[in-house]
């Protein structure tokens, strides 16, 4: 391909309204052009490195008995209904009615649809394990697009789902992605981290992220680096040094404390506490439906002062008291402010626990056992002081409900957490039977009787993979493309058009390349060599044949390797075998 020919519209300057590196250099390298906001064209370099990238998610998903759907972007909103999704989804699911007024969505995942197979054409347990995945486009009507690729409206994802007659087949079918996953990341050049997850909407009893440390992330991971320990900080646990409270077990006194309102003022208030001795109550409402009925269930989330709550946690922990007798909790959120005045009798900032029984609580295991703490007394401006949170609060559930920080204990050893943002790149799940069972999919067990299906479900999002390797490889000069998704693997640059002698040695050079199978982009433009050179680098190809006048007198060549940035003087009639064999050696590097 001759790049006078091909359509790479380069950029001199970072756009304005770019945010994260990726963004920036996905602009300017001419690979991505903004449709709006949250919609992308991939241009042609884009679309060859995510093909790319698609075709070793391919070839992995075959190796471990995967076949390949297509299946429908646009659903009938029955379907969601039935696992229970469609209200669950929110503001997030693109709907749509057609002509007949009939609802319908765009596909943010597919286990509905896959489901729906399943129950139609398996029978038996002799029919599996099966293991289906597709590569397609899926909506999300993203509230907050930014950052480029990594947070959109339209993307492409391969989503896989395995179904099972029982835990065991769940739990090898869960490995051999797990093990498919790490081939795919190590192959495209990632360096990741598997770290336990929350489940989310998606349901099912365990979940593995697959996350890139960046600053373009969006989550924040916590990993011991002594022991591998990894996990979300919507899951991640700590280890915490005990807090001494004293021999005595004081009795409770409530003292006035006129104008304090948060942790930080009871601790500058005389007579106050420090934050570590105090404990924070906040009130919450989790929002739930059962067929057409909803309802609203305030309660109270426990932490000590110092501590900052994990929503994820709180709404998982409260989910479990809340989805009983059919009840399916869909959000949970701060308590207005007059929800509060009518539950506790008092506002914000005066608030405790201490002798309510009339709603849940869910206290923070970092408080169990604490004694002679301070918190509100349920009455505006006035604070109790010597509680004991066995004698005098009511604990409904003990839970972990705070975010961990960095430099806290690992709870598998005696090393220290690290906590940095990273993107996600990749997420598995073991659903069990949580679709299976609501849209009924079973077959007949080896014993004739009929059973769920138990599925897992596997997803990476494909240009996430291009996003994160390029916040991973990049310079000040531009992209550094790993050799195995690089929209080309080497570009020819005669440094001066008009020159017969380098015009024709970079024919010969680039028509050899391609007899060898090396995909090889020419760059015949008549420009100036700095431009060419800095355009090359721009774009980030693993290497570059630079052909100049003084090196070509002596029958050479320059051979420039973009990740090392090594330049070596080759002959002209070694070059394309030795470039050949710089990208086996690169290839080899990566798929092992």
């Amino acid at each position: 391909m001759r790049w006078s020919h091909y359509f790479i519209p380069t950029l001199r300057e970072d756009p304005a309204d770019a945010e994260v590196v990726s963004h920036k250099l996905l602009l300017r390298s001419g690979l991505i052009r903004q449709l709006g906001s949250g919609i992308y064209s991939y241009l042609p370099l884009a679309q060859r490195a995510v093909l790319k990238i698609a075709n070793i998610i391919r070839e992995e998903m075959n190796a471990v008995g995967g076949q390949e759907f297509y299946l429908p972007a646009l659903h009938p909103a029955e379907l969601w209904q039935e696992s229970g999704r469609w209200s669950i989804m929110g503001q997030n699911m693109f709907r749509l009615k057609d002509r007949k007024n009939g609802d319908y969505c765009l596909g943010m995942t597919h286990e509905e649809v896959f489901t729906d197979i399943a129950r139609k054409e398996l029978r038996s347990y002799k029919q599996l394990p099966q293991v289906w995945y597709q590569i397609q486009s899926k909506f999300r009507d993203e509230p907050r697009p930014k950052s480029g690729l990594l947070r959109v409206r339209q993307f492409t994802m391969k989503d896989a789902y395995s179904f099972d007659i029982d835990t065991d087949g769940l739990d090898k079918s869960f490995e051999d992605q797990r093990g498919a996953y790490c081939r795919i990341y190590e192959r495209c050049g990632l360096e990741y981290v598997i770290v336990e997850a929350d489940t989310g909407a998606m349901g099912g009893s365990a979940s593995n992220e697959f996350m890139v440390y960046t600053s373009a992330g969006e989550d924040m991971v916590a990993s011991c680096p002594e022991c591998g320990y990894a996990a979300n900080t919507e899951k991640a646990r700590s280890a915490i040094p005990a807090v001494d409270d004293g021999p005595v077990d004081l009795g409770i006194e409530k003292f006035p404390t006129p104008g304090v309102r948060t942790i930080e003022d009871l601790v500058t208030f005389p007579g106050g506490a420090v934050a570590e001795k105090q404990i924070k109550t906040l009130v919450y409402v989790s929002v739930a439906e059962k067929g057409n009925e909803a309802q609203t269930t305030p309660f109270l989330a426990l932490l000590r002062g110092d501590h900052p709550l994990n929503e994820v946690k709180l709404a998982n922990a409260v989910a479990k008291l809340v989805n009983k007798d059919g009840w399916e909790q869909t959000a949970v959120r701060p308590a207005h402010p007059e929800e509060i005045l009518e539950l506790m009798g008092a506002r914000a900032g005066s608030l405790g626990a201490v002798g309510l029984t009339k709603t849940w609580i869910l206290a923070d295991e970092a408080l169990k056992g604490r004694k002679n703490m301070t918190t509100g007394a349920n009455e505006d401006d006035h604070h109790l002081r010597g509680v004991s949170i066995d004698r005098d609060i009511r604990v409904t559930s003990w839970v972990d409900l705070r975010t961990v920080a960095e430099g806290e204990g690992c709870p598998d050893c005696d090393g220290k957490l690290r906590v940095a943002k990273a993107l996600e790149v990749g997420h598995i799940f073991k659903l069990g039977t949580k679709y299976s069972d609501s849209m009924g999919a079973r077959v007949l067990n080896a014993d004739g009787k009929e059973t769920s299906l138990i599925m897992g479900c596997y997803g990476i999002g494909v240009e996430r993979i291009l996003a994160a390797a390029i916040e991973l490889h990049n310079d000040e000069s531009g992209i550094i493309f790993p050799v195995t998704i690089a929209p080309f693997q080497v570009v020819v640059s005669p440094l001066n058009m008009k020159d017969a002698d380098l015009k024709a040695t970079a024919d010969g050079i680039y028509a050899d390349l391609g007899r060898s199978g090396i995909e090889a982009l020419y760059d015949d433009r008549d420009e100036r060599a700095g431009v060419k050179l800095n355009d090359a680098d721009l774009v980030g190809f693993p290497f570059q044949i630079r052909i100049g006048p003084k090196k070509l007198k002596e029958g050479k060549v320059e051979l420039y390797d973009r990740a090392t940035r090594i330049a070596e003087d080759v002959p002209v009639e070694s070059v394309v075998e030795i470039t050949k064999q710089r990208i086996a050696d690169a290839l080899q590097k990566l798929n092992g």
